[in-house]
């Protein structure tokens, strides 16, 4: 069993598969713009394309400290799912019903508007049309699966969430212990460092200044601060995620949440006939620390969950190497789901941040006194939330009321994480706790445990 990673960190497996892009030049000193966009992830980039498919006159910088792609955009598990970080229940007492399906709408349509935009912009990410197929091992799971195709549903999504048994979901993914699963349609999986270098060069051919090496000291109306030099400009937006923390005067407002995921080398055929996953489904599981995995396009296994959940102070690990703790549970539930592949090596292990705000539901918004945007907090579902967010901060920048701009999360307001050592605290002692009703609900195969239920209150994430 081959448990050591040969290669660890250097941003993530999806940039050893394509290379590191060439950096681009930083910014050239003070410069006016129309809109200067700080982050070149997803959201800033889908921001931008939007911008200048509206209006192709615009004069648009983005500011990006490292390089586009750099953050969760270049390392996520590559889930385009339509799925979003919010909570129907709070969203539907502020806003009504018929609000809450019209953002599942909304974001069930996020997977074939980024199919449709690679297509026509010729993207080539490795999308690939499939399912996502969720697993139930134990009792307790099965009843989270039960409840969550009945949620799902009931919110309108009759025609996408499905519950599978036992014989079906083996059929597809030959996890042993598997009891039953969930099945969304419309999903697809992704290459997701080559879907943010592929849209970051559209938008540079629309015009757009990517300026790298720019770090953003400093938002303020009107004006977007950096060591290279500052742009001015009336219109502001901050997509910078799980780096919010970085700015000054956000250290509390969205926590940089960590995750992790491992790389196996190609699987052969012979082990693949074991597994199964023709489909090539999005996999993940329901326990309460769940994790979610994808068959690459050359035939790999990745394997995501999280590894240290928060560093105190909402520090970074830039260097996106996860501890041998992590990487020893990332192998083992490689290897409780897929024992046919403990023989193959593991490739690539790395981390990165995401960003989470109090009330775990992502967010959009834009202040028309002070000119300035933002949108993130996607706890971990930005790949298709990105999209839907670029195009509503391109509505609300340029002033235009639509059905994106009326949808609930736009201008949701949450207040904000609590100081240190108190956050530190909670979200150690949630994962601790979830972790804990994992193991119990294995051991006893009952129903599900109190301690998911006291994790999830302690940091309101339930």
């Amino acid at each position: 069993m081959m448990t050591k990673p040969r290669r660890l960190g250097d941003v993530s497996f999806w940039y050893a598969d394509i290379g590191l892009p060439e950096p681009r030049p930083p910014l050239p000193g003070d410069r006016d713009a129309d809109v200067c966009i700080v982050g070149a992830g997803y959201t800033g980039l889908w921001t931008a394309y939007y911008l200048k498919k509206a209006d192709p006159g615009l004069r648009i910088i983005v500011v990006e400290k490292h390089f586009a792609g750099f953050g969760a955009s270049g390392r996520n598990g590559g889930w385009l799912t339509g799925g979003f970080a919010w909570s129907h229940e709070k969203y539907a007492a502020t806003h009504g019903p018929e609000a809450v399906r019209a953002m599942v709408g909304a974001m069930n349509g996020t997977v074939a508007e980024v199919m449709r935009v690679a297509a026509l912009e010729g993207i080539e990410a490795d999308i690939l049309p499939t399912d996502e197929l969720m697993i139930a091992k134990n009792p307790a799971q099965v009843a989270r699966m039960k409840a969550e195709v009945t949620h799902r549903r009931g919110w309108g999504e009759e025609e996408r969430v499905f519950e599978i048994g036992r014989d079906e979901a083996l059929a597809r993914v030959n996890v042993p212990g598997t009891l039953g699963g969930m099945i969304v349609k419309g999903v697809a999986r992704v290459q997701p460092a080559k879907l943010v270098r592929g849209l970051a060069a559209v938008v540079e051919g629309l015009g757009v200044v990517i300026a790298e090496g720019t770090e953003a000291l400093e938002i303020a109306p009107g004006r977007v601060a950096t060591a290279q030099g500052a742009v001015r400009a009336p219109v502001i937006l901050r997509a910078t995620e799980g780096f919010t923390a970085t700015l000054k005067g956000l250290k509390r407002d969205w926590l940089p949440l960590n995750s992790a995921q491992i790389a196996t080398e190609p699987l052969p055929d012979d082990i693949w006939a074991k597994i199964g996953w023709q489909g090539h489904e999005i996999f993940g599981d329901f326990k309460n620390a769940y994790c979610y995995c994808q068959r690459t396009r050359e035939g790999r296994i990745t394997v995501g969950a999280r590894g240290v959940p928060y560093r105190y102070g909402s520090s970074l690990d830039r260097s996106g190497a996860p501890d041998p703790e992590t990487v020893r549970r990332l192998v083992a539930i490689l290897h409780g789901h897929f024992p046919a592949a403990k023989a193959v090596p593991i490739a690539h292990a790395w981390c990165g941040v995401l960003g989470v705000p109090r009330d775990w539901c992502a967010t959009v918004g834009f202040d028309r006194a002070t000119g300035i945007g933002w949108a993130g907090g996607y706890v971990g579902v930005g790949v298709s939330t990105s999209n839907l967010a670029g195009r509503t901060l391109a509505d609300l920048a340029r002033g235009v009321d639509s059905d994106l701009t009326r949808l609930p999360w736009v201008n949701r307001r949450v207040r904000k994480w609590e100081p240190e050592p108190l956050r530190w605290l909670g979200v150690t002692g949630m994962y601790a706790l979830l972790n804990a009703a994992d193991r119990n609900e294995a051991r006893t195969q009952g129903g599900p445990s109190r301690l998911a239920a006291l994790g999830n209150w302690l940091t309101g994430r339930g």
